[in-house]
């Protein structure tokens, strides 16, 4: 038998498997991660596993897919729940971007932190937005919504084995073998000729509308490898004659700890399509829409620290404004310095970071009685704290990713009102809860507070 845990490791490797075939600068993305990997794990030792084991890191990966209606995202989660995964989080990528991206998104991904050392794969899933009259006028959505309402993403087969997997939580050699099949085909680049018109038609409003609904069918828009180093990786990559987008969004590099998520992808490339013309014939051409991504992780923030990393990329872009000739990176290496604390222990000190907490094993006996609060428990060398890591997205990373590979800024009418959504909208259009990723981090670093208590015969959490 597979459990859910085995199938999302296997599919997580077909993909990839396949994403390289059909991508083969992604393989070059990978062989280089794994370069600098062995690097810094050289250079840094047990550090360089501070989140994350080498072997988790390795075979780390997200993915990026896109769907059209909430039928089809319904279907994603059904798929991905297969594999032990949720929809956890809710990104507004329409607020996020100078350019047209009418999409909003959920991330599917294991929660339990065993999953997640066990195989931390996950999916990044955009959905477009036709009901948005900033991007779509009432003919073109009504074209866009009865085309989506023409195709079929998911064969019935693939849905009945992900409903049996998930409701038993594995599947038989045969039904796994089966489900992995269909469900990688399902994300191979479907080889049917394209609508060259209607595909143009949408590609006047945005890149990522043409690529989600001027095509029949879905494709993995990129996949991601984790690197312990990403400005080196960036270096490498050009090095190699592979070309980057201009930035690595997220944080900047700084002295102190690696926080969130850094991200930066080459350049979506060229692939030859075959489009149909508006007289019926089929010819030779090309579109420009898939890419691949490298992220680096860091530690989760709480509700507190995110909301001063948020601050603090509005300072960037008004100091950056201000002086345009000023280097970005700079600028935010040195809000950084001044703003956030530069070790983990004042990170949690302050609130700031998500941990867990860990009784020490082999403290010397000297007869004391362990001390009610976590600063003194940390101190004194009762506790020992490890960070947990980023599991989650950040919208105006993703945002920029996307807008970096768009060859052009689209169209979008800012003076129409747009169709508002939000987390809870999004749990009702595919009948699963989204789950809020600043609680799951909450819970679980409660958790371990539980145990500290009981471990030390405390009276409460440590406060």
């Amino acid at each position: 038998m597979f459990s859910q845990w085995q199938l999302r490791a296997a599919f997580a490797r077909r993909l990839s498997d396949m994403y390289g075939r059909e991508v083969p600068a992604y393989t070059t993305l990978v062989d280089v991660s794994h370069e600098v990997n062995e690097e810094v794990l050289r250079e840094q030792g047990a550090d360089a596993e501070r989140l994350g084991s080498i072997g988790r890191v390795t075979a780390e990966r997200h993915g990026a897919i896109r769907v059209g209606t909430p039928e089809e995202l319904q279907q994603v989660a059904r798929v991905f729940g297969a594999l032990g995964m949720h929809p956890v989080g809710f990104y507004d990528l329409r607020e996020a971007a100078a350019s047209a991206i009418p999409v909003v998104s959920t991330a599917f991904r294991p929660v339990d932190g065993e999953e997640l050392a066990r195989n931390p794969f996950r999916v990044f899933t955009s959905m477009l937005t036709p009901a948005d009259p900033r991007f779509f006028d009432p003919d073109l959505r009504a074209r866009l919504e009865n085309f989506l309402a023409g195709r079929q993403l998911f064969p019935p087969e693939l849905l009945a084995l992900a409903d049996r997997a998930e409701a038993a939580g594995e599947l038989s050699d045969t039904d796994a073998e089966r489900f992995l099949h269909l469900a990688v085909q399902v994300f191979e680049l479907s080889p049917e000729p394209v609508d060259k018109a209607w595909y143009e038609t949408l590609e006047q409003v945005s890149a990522v509308a043409a690529d989600i609904g001027g095509v029949r069918s879905t494709h993995i828009n990129h996949l991601t490898p984790r690197v312990l180093d990403i400005d080196a990786l960036y270096r490498r990559m050009t090095e190699r004659g592979i070309e980057m987008i201009d930035t690595i969004q997220g944080p900047p590099r700084w002295k102190g700890p690696d926080v969130l998520l850094r991200q930066t992808s080459f350049r979506a490339l060229a692939e030859p399509r075959a489009l149909r013309t508006p007289d019926g014939s089929v010819i030779s051409g090309a579109l420009r829409v898939r890419f691949g991504e490298v992220e680096a992780r860091g530690i989760a923030l709480t509700r507190q620290g995110r909301a001063r990393y948020d601050a603090l990329l509005a300072r960037v872009d008004e100091l950056a404004a201000r002086d345009p000739q000023a280097d970005r990176a700079d600028v935010a290496r040195a809000l950084w310095a001044a703003e956030l604390p530069d070790t983990e222990q004042a990170l949690a000190a302050q609130g700031l970071a998500h941990f867990t907490y860990h009784v020490v094993p082999d403290r010397p006996a000297d007869g004391s009685r362990p001390p009610a609060g976590l600063d003194e428990l940390l101190s004194q060398g009762w506790v020992r704290a490890e960070p947990l890591v980023y599991e989650d997205f950040l919208p105006r990373s993703a945002a920029g990713i996307f807008q970096s590979n768009l060859s052009d800024e689209g169209s979008r009418h800012h003076d129409r009102t747009g169709i508002a959504y939000d987390s809870a909208w999004l749990s009702g259009a595919i009948g699963r809860e989204v789950l809020d990723p600043f609680d799951l981090y909450e819970e679980q670093q409660n958790r371990s507070l539980g145990r500290v208590a009981r471990e030390l015969a405390l009276d409460g959490l440590p406060g």
